[in-house]
């Protein structure tokens, strides 16, 4: 069934997209991952379409050595396309990184949650170069769920539903950084893909640094985790220093995408609008040098609530 336009499958859509997305950035994309809410509702036309795109490297996918560079020192780099659909637009925000970022990203060794927090939760491969570079990406995903697993059970009691692991987890995730998410984000991002977060918990229980095992399924689905107190002890204050770490990060990233996102101030209002209801404006003077005014419009919205 098309939620779209009556003359575009929804899969049709997605292959134009991704045949765009690899013509603008030549033959060094590896893999294209769909993630967010439209993966969520199965309708590309619903909002915007978020993407990860995986590159062999940076320089392999830039003219900039600028934009390189920038995307090396503080992946990813954030883009935003609309793509015109016969009566339809479609609207797509996508990540660059390079398959190197991804994987130290993703490392145990890795102190912040930026992606291993995100790439644990649902994605779906769009399109890869091989079976090969399918494979390896489905690694990374396996590798995001043990790593996200391994720093939340010491913060989490040592039974309980698995759900309740999972809105934990993600919870402290979205506090380490300066997100829009409402409160009950997290609860109602795990009710609507439950199987998932149970299926790769179970999956990835026996590789973690923690002895852990998993029983029942969907609701009842619990676990039971032996977790040391020095351990809990040593996670506190990891959790403390990401929150201060991911403040500055996010800063950091905010200011990278002025002068790497082409309508990132549009985007960033309408994602925050979306998120915390309320309504989000982008003064003239931030429009006409955001690198000087878009911070009192930062700690506005922050006393606002409207990020945290």
């Amino acid at each position: 069934m098309n939620n779209g336009d009556a003359s575009v499958s929804n899969a049709a859509a997605l292959d134009t997209l991704v045949a765009t997305l690899r013509r603008e950035h030549g033959s060094g994309i590896t893999a294209v991952l769909f993630y967010g809410s439209c993966l969520r509702s199965n309708n590309p036309f619903d909002g915007i379409v978020d993407l990860y795109l995986v590159a062999d490297s940076y320089r392999a996918v830039y003219r900039s050595r600028v934009r390189a560079f920038l995307n090396w020192f503080l992946p990813p780099n954030v883009f935003y396309k609309e793509i015109d659909m016969g009566e339809r637009v479609l609207r797509v925000k996508y990540n660059l990184l390079s398959s190197n970022s991804l994987r130290r990203g993703l490392s145990n060794n890795r102190l912040h949650s930026y992606f291993w927090g995100r790439f644990c939760q649902p994605m779906e491969v769009l399109w890869s170069r091989d079976e090969a570079t399918l494979r390896n990406v489905e690694s990374h995903l396996q590798q995001a769920v043990r790593t996200f697993l391994n720093r939340v059970l010491p913060r989490a009691p040592a039974t309980g539903a698995v759900a309740d692991l999972w809105v934990k987890g993600l919870g402290l995730s979205y506090a380490a950084e300066l997100r829009s998410e409402a409160p009950d984000r997290a609860r109602e991002l795990v009710s609507y893909a439950l199987d998932h977060y149970v299926a790769v918990t179970a999956a990835a229980a026996p590789a973690l640094r923690f002895s852990m095992s998993v029983t029942g399924s969907g609701e009842d689905a619990c676990y039971a985790a032996t977790i040391p107190n020095s351990s809990r002890a040593v996670s506190r204050f990891g959790w403390m220093l990401r929150r201060v770490l991911g403040k500055i990060l996010s800063v950091a990233r905010l200011f990278k995408a002025l002068l790497t996102f082409d309508g990132g101030l549009d985007y960033a209002a309408w994602k925050l609008e979306r998120h915390s209801g309320q309504s989000v404006e982008i003064p003239d003077r931030v429009r006409r040098h955001p690198l000087v005014f878009v911070w009192p419009l930062l700690w506005k919205l922050y006393r606002r609530g409207v990020i945290r």
